[in-house]
């Protein structure tokens, strides 16, 4: 009989964790590789926790889809992985001599941010690895570890239809009760229940205290049964390795617990070794489950009550939709003297400008903390700070933080960026982080501005950030790039800051490309200083081309550093022209701290667009 006929009667022990052990001896690469080169090695674990009193046992295939195994160039070897991990659960149970079962593992692939693998990306992965799974006779599926509800519903109803085998489907949840799009467990469970799970509960990231809370809030499936697979503790981290120190006494008091909350089918996750899974099975294995408890109040879905703090300014997308409007880059010092980055911000002020931006490590290069000089930039000399916020430098706990001092700090106005690789910089062996692109980083901003964290928690306030997005139009064909900034549109870009353009046919084609767009542009507009300055943003920094003609022009005056920095200041008032006519926003960024030439194409931006305006309203008043 499969094991679904014996849960009636009894709760089953499962098995532990796998990659635990296997870590634990030195394997930190692809362990699912080692169903392969170590299969003596994996056997062994399988009789461990047979030995221990497991009933059921998983083989070792929970990253053995072609997905994960790409990171290791092993997505060829789907079939002969999940083939070798099933023969070697079943070579273990034929040793120990036992009648337990075997059920085949297959691991979530989305983590926090979902859109890094699409529905169909997985469709086809699961597809494969299931089908080698159900050709080598299992006793059933294990779905575990999904903190992506989309991702194991969509798996779940694939398996559903492919196998009759009893399936258990497991989430992860992101905080106490909760899942990650904030669903309340028992939700989670009566919707996988429907899809026809025969057993649902929940899996790692949590120890038996917190899983426990949540099983509380959770009743009894009217038709499934109910599992949990807690881990042992949280990890500790000592030269370089994760270990767990749970003991296994402390599993053992908490077994009847998991009883009484209708669990049938118990067994261990992360930092779980056959001692864990031997407390429980002594406590539990053969015992007769409950069949009703009394829930603890349910918990409403998390709503957040908690207020926007008023903005000082209005939010610069605002003002450029209203009339025309300035803004400048001064990028932090790479040196600790903030003289002149002082002097210039307050000659910006003094020209009218409604914000200064401050590039966050640009070209991967360390400079003073934009924060840090954003804030002092309001509070001593009074100007709009517009605080860039790149991707590369800050994994998703940091990037957290970070934007709760912002907000702090009363940085509400922000660009959004993926950032330069960190080899193009100054620490060329330094790591690029990247746990999200611009796009989600945008989402997950506006998801602050509703109170919530980017784990879902509420937050108390709600924050007011601005958001703006980057648009590279230097490149063949802008219609493709206006495609990502709808994208960007579509996550929540308030307005858009361009690289610099040096053409002024290219200021025409952006506005042809952009004008059945709502939300504003600044055109960025950045003075060359000389021959070599112009050679080496062409050829060298990504994002940046520079007209022949303009390149030929500044070749002429090479020798003539004097000539050669008026003729760049010459060759952007000519675009501000055009770009003025085109355009609300202007963007200058300012070329080697040389704050002066910013400071009088300031003056001559806002003229120009006076100009224009009067000269547009006459004509209104004409027609």
């Amino acid at each position: 009989m499969n094991f679904l006929k014996k849960m009636e009667k009894e709760i089953l022990i499962a098995d532990g964790a796998m990659g635990t052990l296997l870590y634990s001896y030195g394997k930190d690469n692809c362990l699912e590789q080692l169903n392969l080169s170590h299969s003596e090695q994996i056997i062994r674990i399988h009789q461990a926790y047979l030995d221990a009193g497991a009933d059921i046992i998983q083989t070792n295939t929970y990253a053995a889809n072609a997905l994960k195994l790409s990171r290791y160039g092993l997505e060829d070897s789907v079939k002969e992985i999940n083939s070798a991990a099933a023969k070697n659960a079943k070579q273990a149970l034929t040793a120990a001599q036992t009648d337990a079962y075997i059920i085949g593992s297959m691991g979530g692939n989305r983590g926090i941010n979902p859109q890094t693998v699409s529905i169909d990306e997985i469709k086809r992965s699961f597809h494969e690895q299931l089908s080698y799974l159900l050709l080598e006779g299992i006793d059933g599926i294990l779905l575990e570890t999904y903190y992506d509800l989309e991702e194991l519903e969509t798996v779940l109803s694939i398996a559903r239809k492919e196998t009759d085998l009893p399936i258990i489907a497991q989430v992860s949840m992101q905080e106490v009760g909760f899942l990650q799009n904030h669903m309340p467990i028992a939700d989670a469970i009566q919707r996988l229940e429907s899809l026809g799970a025969d057993i649902v509960g929940i899996n790692c990231r949590f120890g038996p205290h917190h899983m426990l809370m949540a099983l509380e809030q959770a009743p009894i499936p009217s038709k499934a049964y109910l599992s949990a697979y807690p881990n042992a503790g949280l990890p500790s981290y000592t030269d370089g390795v994760f270990h767990y120190d749970g003991n296994a006494d402390y599993f053992r008091k908490s077994a009847q617990s998991f009883r009484e909350q209708g669990v049938r089918l118990l067994g261990g996750c992360c930092g779980t070794t056959p001692e864990h899974i031997h407390a429980f099975a002594t406590e539990l294995k053969g015992t007769a489950p409950i069949h009703e408890k009394n829930l603890k109040i349910k918990e409403e879905k998390i709503v957040v009550t908690s207020k926007t703090v008023a903005r000082e300014l209005p939010p610069l997308q605002d003002i450029v939709k209203e009339r025309p409007s300035v803004i400048v880059e001064l990028d932090p010092p790479r040196k600790l003297d903030t003289t002149k980055f002082f002097e210039g911000a307050k000659a910006l002020k003094e020209k009218g400008i409604d914000a200064i931006t401050l590039a966050d490590n640009s070209l991967a290069s360390p400079r003073i903390s934009n924060s840090a000089l954003g804030h002092l930039v309001k509070t001593k000399i009074g100007l709009r700070p517009l605080i860039h916020l790149t991707c590369r430098d800050r994994n998703m706990i940091g990037l957290q933080s970070h934007l709760m001092g912002l907000h702090t700090l009363g940085l509400n106005d922000l660009l959004a960026i993926t950032g330069d690789p960190a080899r193009v910089g100054d620490f060329p062996g330094a790591s690029s982080v990247y746990d999200v692109s611009s796009f989600e980083l945008i989402q997950m901003i506006k998801q602050l501005n509703e109170g919530l964290s980017l784990s879902g928690k509420d937050l108390g306030q709600k924050t007011s950030f601005s958001v703006a997005a980057a648009f590279n139009p230097n490149v063949r064909q802008v219609d493709k790039a206006v495609k990502r900034l709808e994208k960007k549109i579509s996550f929540g870009a308030d307005y858009f800051i361009t690289q610099p353009v040096y053409s002024e046919e290219k200021l025409i084609r952006i506005h042809e490309e952009t004008k059945h767009l709502d939300t504003p542009i600044y055109i960025g507009l950045m003075p060359l200083t000389s021959s070599k300055n112009a050679e080496f943003l062409h050829h060298e920094v990504p994002g940046i081309k520079i007209a022949d003609s303009i390149r030929d022009s500044m070749a002429s005056l090479k020798d003539d550093p004097i000539q050669s920095a008026m003729e760049g200041i010459k060759i952007t008032k000519s675009l501000i022209d055009v770009a003025a006519e085109l355009f609300n926003g202007i963007y200058l960024i300012t070329p080697f701290m040389r704050y002066e030439m910013s400071v009088e194409l300031s003056e001559y931006a806002r003229l120009a667009t006076e100009k224009f305006r009067r000269n547009h309203h006459v004509k209104s008043i004409n027609n």
